[in-house]
C-alpha cells in the first residue's frame, strides 16, 4: 500500500470515514503519521470550540469578579477557584460520572456521556476559569486615565466598556491568554485518559499514538510524531494570535508593543 492509498484510507478515520479496521502488522511510518494526524482533528475540534465559547464566559466571569455586587463577585470567585484548584484530569472523571447519573434521570443527558460533547463542556469550563482570572487581572490594570477620558467624552456604561475598557483589557491580557490557548490545545490529549469513551476507535491523536506504541513496542516513533504535530499546531496558534496582538496594539509605537512569548505552565 502506497502512502497516497494510506492517506485515502485512513486520513479521516477518526471521523468514521474510510477503513474501519486499524493496521494489524507491518506498520509503516506513513500509517503512523496519517492516523495520528487523523486523530489531531479531534484535538483541534476540542481546542477551537472550547476556546471560542470559553472566551465569552471568561469575559463575563472577569466582569463578575470585578463587580460591586456581592453575589456575582462570589459566584465568579468560586467558579474560578473550583476549576483552577482541581486537576483537569479529575474534572473529566467527575463530569463523566455526573452525566451518567443525570442520564438515569433524563435521557437528555445521554449525549453528554460522549466525548465530543461531555469532554468539550469540561474543557470549556476549565479554560473559562483560567482565562477569566487573566482577564480580571487585565481589567484591574486598565489605566484610570483611559476611563476618565471616556467619561469626559460622555461615554458611560456599555459604550464605554465596548470602546474603551474591553479593547484595553484584551490588549493587556493577550500575551497571557495566548499561553492559555496553547496549554488548552495540549490539554486536549487528556480526553483519551478520561472516562469519556472513544466510540468505534474514533480517538484523538494520543489514542492512535498509544495504539502504535503498544503494537510495535517502540514508543520512540509514534510519540515524537505526536509531539511534532502539536509543535506545528503551537506555531499556527502563535501566528494567528500574533496577528490579533498586532491588531490590538496597532495604535502603539513599534517599540512599545508587547511581543508574544510562549511560557509553558509547569504546574496547573
Amino acid at each position: 500500500m502506497s502512502c497516497w492509498e494510506t492517506l485515502a484510507d485512513y486520513g479521516l478515520r477518526s471521523l468514521g470515514i474510510g477503513e474501519r479496521l486499524l493496521p494489524r502488522e507491518d506498520f509503516t511510518l506513513c500509517q503512523q503519521v496519517v492516523l495520528i494526524g487523523s486523530g489531531m482533528i479531534w484535538n483541534v475540534y476540542f481546542g477551537v470550540l472550547a476556546l471560542m465559547t470559553g472566551f465569552f464566559l471568561a469575559t463575563a466571569v472577569a466582569l463578575g469578579k470585578a463587580s460591586s455586587h456581592r453575589g456575582l463577585r462570589k459566584l465568579s470567585e468560586w467558579f474560578i477557584f473550583i476549576f483552577r484548584g482541581s486537576p483537569l484530569f479529575i474534572q473529566f472523571f467527575f463530569a463523566y460520572f455526573l452525566f451518567l447519573s443525570l442520564k438515569s434521570v433524563s435521557p437528555v443527558f445521554d449525549v453528554f456521556t460522549s466525548a465530543w460533547l461531555g469532554a468539550l463542556v469540561v474543557l470549556f469550563l476549565n479554560t473559562a476559569a483560567y482565562s477569566g482570572e487573566i482577564f480580571y487581572g487585565a481589567l484591574l490594570s486598565v489605566p484610570k486615565g483611559d476611563i476618565e477620558a471616556a467619561d469626559a467624552y460622555g461615554l458611560t456604561g456599555w459604550p464605554r466598556f465596548r470602546r474603551i475598557v474591553w479593547p484595553t483589557m484584551l490588549r493587556l491580557a493577550w500575551p497571557a491568554y495566548t499561553n492559555e490557548a496553547i496549554f488548552l490545545f495540549h490539554a486536549t490529549t487528556l480526553v483519551y485518559f478520561s472516562g469519556f469513551p472513544a466510540l468505534q476507535q474514533r480517538g484523538d491523536a494520543l489514542y492512535y499514538a498509544n495504539y502504535f506504541a503498544d503494537k510495535t513496542f517502540n514508543p520512540f516513533v509514534p510519540y515524537p510524531i505526536l509531539a511534532g504535530f502539536f509543535i506545528l499546531l503551537t506555531l499556527v496558534i502563535l501566528a494567528l494570535f500574533g496577528l490579533v496582538n498586532r491588531r490590538l496594539n496597532r495604535h502603539l509605537p513599534q517599540e512599545a508593543r508587547a511581543r508574544l512569548r510562549f511560557r509553558p505552565n509547569l504546574l496547573r
